[in-house]
């Protein structure tokens, strides 16, 4: 069988008719999982009987504490791993894979490459042309999957992946990098994997041939400069407690800490010239410096 063994993991939480709709295109991979692990935050009996009907061998893990996406995803792997997969994919309820191939494709490409991880291109659902994450390079922002063409070699864009949505991981890449840290609850739980990632020294990328289809999140980033800066800004307030404060602990990680200067620059000038709001300023500094201060209450 190509690859070994595969483990599915996903994490839900009250999203039913969602989940049912990934986890069809899961079980109808040209390459299927050998297992699923769903991590329910919210359990319910719905969930439970969309993840037992879905036609793959199934571990459902039902949460009364919710974990949030870290650690749903930190008990998944872990309860794959425990089990003895050789390779963990990674999926949330409100996403799915594009086509059928998706499996199957990332598997080749990270034997035949030897990367310990590879993710597939995140699209956007409603336009599957389009990043549903927009990518930003320099003061260049890529919006489309055309554009990425120009930063890899046609089939992998090297040392770039984002690891939530598709992601395709070795269980030995775990025992390197562990897996997300439960604290961050939501919110900049993979960018810190993806640093932990980056400072292994470990191969990975984007496989640019295929893809995973995902709601549009560039909706938060604003515009600043002429379009030449974004800065994030939630409209919800529970994201912006976890999208700050956990930015801010990012900041102060080996790795990040080079951003710390720039990242105060953009969004002073964010929130005082472009909104005009220096009570979003100080509530934005107070978060960044929880999360500074390793204060991980939940919102």
């Amino acid at each position: 069988m190509t690859g070994g063994t595969v483990h599915a993991v996903v994490v839900t939480r009250h999203r039913p008719e969602l989940l049912a709709d990934g986890l069809a295109v899961i079980a109808g991979q040209t390459r299927r999982p050998d297992h699923l692990v769903v991590v329910d935050n919210g359990p319910d009996e719905k969930t439970r009987e969309v993840v037992e009907s879905c036609g793959l061998p199934v571990t459902y893990l039902p949460s009364q504490h919710n974990l949030g996406g870290a650690g749903g995803y930190a008990l998944g792997l872990l309860t794959a791993l425990a089990a003895g997969a050789d390779w963990l994919w990674m999926a949330d309820d409100d996403g799915r894979p594009a086509d059928e191939h998706v499996l199957a494709t990332l598997l080749e490409v990270a034997e035949r490459r030897g990367l310990a991880e590879v993710s597939p291109v995140i699209a956007d659902a409603a336009d599957p042309e389009r990043l549903a994450f927009p990518l930003r390079r320099g003061l260049t922002w890529v919006r489309r999957r055309s554009d990425l063409d120009g930063f890899g070699d046609g089939e992998l864009m090297p040392g770039i992946a984002h690891l939530f949505n598709g992601a395709l991981f070795r269980a030995g890449t775990l025992d390197v990098v562990g897996v997300p840290d439960l604290r961050l609850f939501v919110r900049g739980d993979e960018v810190e994997l993806h640093r932990r990632l980056m400072r292994s020294g470990l191969p990975y990328g984007t496989c640019l041939t295929t893809a995973y289809v995902h709601p549009d999140g560039s909706d938060e980033f604003k515009p600043m400069l002429g379009g030449r800066l974004h800065a994030q800004d939630p409209g919800d307030a529970t994201k912006r407690y976890y999208t700050y404060r956990n930015r801010g602990y990012l900041l102060a990680q080996p790795g990040l800490r080079k951003l710390g200067a720039i990242e105060h620059l953009r969004f002073g000038w964010y929130f005082l010239v472009e909104r005009r709001d220096p009570r979003a300023l100080r509530d934005w500094l107070r978060l960044v410096r929880l999360g500074r201060r390793e204060r991980f209450r939940r919102a």
